[in-house]
């Protein structure tokens, strides 16, 4: 029986939308491919790492998903700070998707600490 979304992996499908967007709009704008890419690659990471987590066999397991979702999360805070601090994405925009970052970034240091507690 398939379990219902969590508030988390709700969150993290909403961000990954966000940077597939934004890669669609930064490819446009003919933003350096390597930096365009590393965004997607790490800003739908931590969602599919999340869906990973969610079903694995150990509480083992899912720390350790949850660990990589959280360097994912962080690895996008760089590539949005770069693409700001570029001149790449404008400050509103930066604005916007780094305090989504955040937000996931601060959630999965929680869970991992919840987690580690309970290890």
């Amino acid at each position: 029986m398939e379990q219902k979304e969590s508030i988390i992996q709700s969150k993290a499908f909403a961000f990954a939308i966000r940077v597939v967007n934004l890669h669609k709009w930064l490819m446009q704008q003919q933003v350096p491919y390597k930096l365009a890419e590393q965004l997607l690659k790490s800003g739908t990471s931590i969602g599919a790492n999340l869906e990973e987590a969610t079903g694995g066999f150990s509480r083992k397991e899912f720390a350790a998903k949850i660990g990589i979702s959280y360097k994912e999360a962080r690895e996008t805070r760089f590539w949005l700070r770069l693409l700001q601090a570029t001149n790449y994405l404008d400050e509103r925009m930066a604005s916007s998707m780094l305090s989504d970052c955040e937000e996931l970034i601060k959630i999965l240091a929680a869970i991992q600490l919840t987690t580690q507690k309970a290890m």
